[in-house]
């Protein structure tokens, strides 16, 4: 075809394209603003509606939305409007958008549906979705959908449900082309459009051995441009990154990111394929487990707002009742020198400045060491370099902040040895705070213990008591009380 007539067909196949709608991402749309974030006042808009219970106004306002966002809807909507918003858009409640909601708004709509139409919209669902809809069911409920389903989707679900969770058993989805490679280019591309079973999305296709064993990959964009006649195994790419069915996601994510993955294969202890992962499972692994991280250093639970209440209570109020064990212990040290506070009350005005600093330097430290765990960068091979290193900053930080604090103490008060106790004190605790916020999370690790979820009682404590004890000790030391 030349060109003019290739900007003919062009131009005949945009004119007789349909509409397609509005813009969902565009800052114009009604509904979103110019973040591409449900506007308040539409949010309000649908709600009246309901409360009016005109269920064609509500329907009438979200069918615009393109479906990520009719999830971000329910998230914005009261707990006891999500059902009935559910009923009011009826056919809008697609797959794309089961796939896109919050995991506890997903579950309270699950939990109202009847088991067969559950088992309709997980058929519908890839595999990976569809596990991540039913885990978190009641065992009977799981089992009531499982019953409704075709045989073929029930055991492909019950395959992965027997995988833990948070592997890539779980994360993996088990459409995926795969092909022997004795076939050549032709054959592929022939089989590639005569089978029209095949998944409608993937990147590139498995190649695989007479026990289906991967034996390497074919990216679309080389199946395309080579000769028909060339075979598989003279054009495939050996190189490829496999995954074992039981390991943690995190893990998975971090071979993704190293090796820089669009998909990779997933394979049983026997090394067959069973099932890829695709980067946009990752991406949101990634973000969920830099979260989690952060959310575990602050003892804060899961941190989902959509999380029911008496959860998320019995999360915090654990750790916090932790935190007042601790709390407790760091003023039974102070008790231990209450006369020397009673004959120089200026001690008890100064102390909170010295554990207050050392816990926030523990705290950075510790940030920092348990995103490099995370992250695999801090390995038994760089442990001690990481210590001595830790060892040296937290030295700088300590005598720099002792020449200030104790500088500007000596200066306020007219008391040149208070200047030099609390100095002191300092760069002690602050080294304390930069080699706990190293070895506690490092030890914990070793003994196969999160550290982002206990690591940070432990270095606050030592923060604390090492304060006050070196303080308030320093103090009765050189007399000064």
């Amino acid at each position: 075809m030349s060109e003019p007539d290739l900007d003919e067909k062009l131009k005949e196949d945009e004119a007789a394209a349909p509409e397609s709608g509005q813009d969902f991402a565009s800052p114009e749309h009604e509904s979103l603003d110019e973040e591409n974030r449900l506007k308040p006042e539409f949010v309000r808009s649908v709600k009246e509606a309901l409360d009016e219970e005109d269920f064609d106004r509500v329907y009438e306002l979200v069918e615009p939305l393109h479906p990520a966002d009719i999830a971000d809807l329910f998230e914005l909507v009261d707990e006891d409007e999500r059902p009935v918003l559910a009923r009011s858009i009826r056919d809008l409640m697609g797959v794309e958008v089961i796939a896109e909601l919050n995991d506890w708004v997903r579950e309270l709509l699950v939990g109202a549906l009847p088991a067969e139409v559950v088992a309709g919209i997980a058929e519908q669902l890839d595999t990976d979705d569809a596990v991540a809809m039913l885990e978190d069911l009641d065992e009977a409920d799981q089992q009531a959908v499982l019953a409704e389903m075709e045989p073929e989707d029930r055991a492909a679900i019950e395959s992965a449900l027997s995988y833990p969770e948070e592997t890539a058993g779980r994360l993996m989805s088990r459409d995926y082309v795969a092909v022997p490679e004795s076939m050549t280019v032709g054959d592929l591309i022939d089989y590639l459009r005569e089978h029209r079973e095949l998944p409608t999305e993937f990147w590139e296709v498995f190649i695989v051995d007479a026990l289906h064993h991967p034996v390497g990959t074919c990216a679309l964009s080389w199946i395309l441009r080579c000769p028909r006649n060339i075979p598989l195994y003279d054009v495939m790419s050996r190189d490829q990154t496999l995954i074992p069915a039981d390991m943690d996601q995190e893990e998975v994510a971090l071979r993704f990111q190293k090796y820089a993955l669009i998909s990779a294969a997933v394979v049983d202890p026997s090394g067959r394929l069973i099932g890829q992962i695709t980067v946009d499972d990752i991406v949101h692994i990634i973000q969920e487990e830099a979260s989690e991280d952060i959310l575990r250093l602050s003892g804060a639970g899961d941190g989902d707002i959509n999380e029911p209440i008496l959860m998320t209570v019995r999360a915090r109020l654990t750790w916090l009742c932790v935190n007042l064990g601790t709390a407790i212990i760091a003023s039974s040290v102070v008790g231990l020198f209450q006369d020397a506070i009673a004959r120089f009350a200026l001690l008890a005005v100064l102390m909170p400045i010295v554990s207050g600093m050392g816990g926030n330097a523990g705290t950075q430290t510790l940030a920092v060491v348990v995103r490099a765990i995370a992250t695999n960068q801090l390995t038994d091979t760089n442990t001690v370099r990481m210590i001595l290193r830790e060892f040296r900053i937290a030295l700088t930080n300590g005598a720099a902040l002792g020449l200030l604090i104790g500088g500007g103490t000596a200066l306020l008060f007219g008391n040149p040895l208070l200047g030099a106790v609390i100095g002191a004190a300092m760069v002690i605790n602050n080294l304390v705070a930069g080699l706990a916020g190293i070895l506690v999370p490092v030890t914990l690790e070793r003994f196969k213990v999160d550290p982002a979820v206990s690591s940070a009682v432990f270095v606050t404590t030592a923060t604390d008591v090492m304060g006050f004890f070196s303080f308030l000790g320093l103090a009765v030391l050189t007399g000064l009380a």
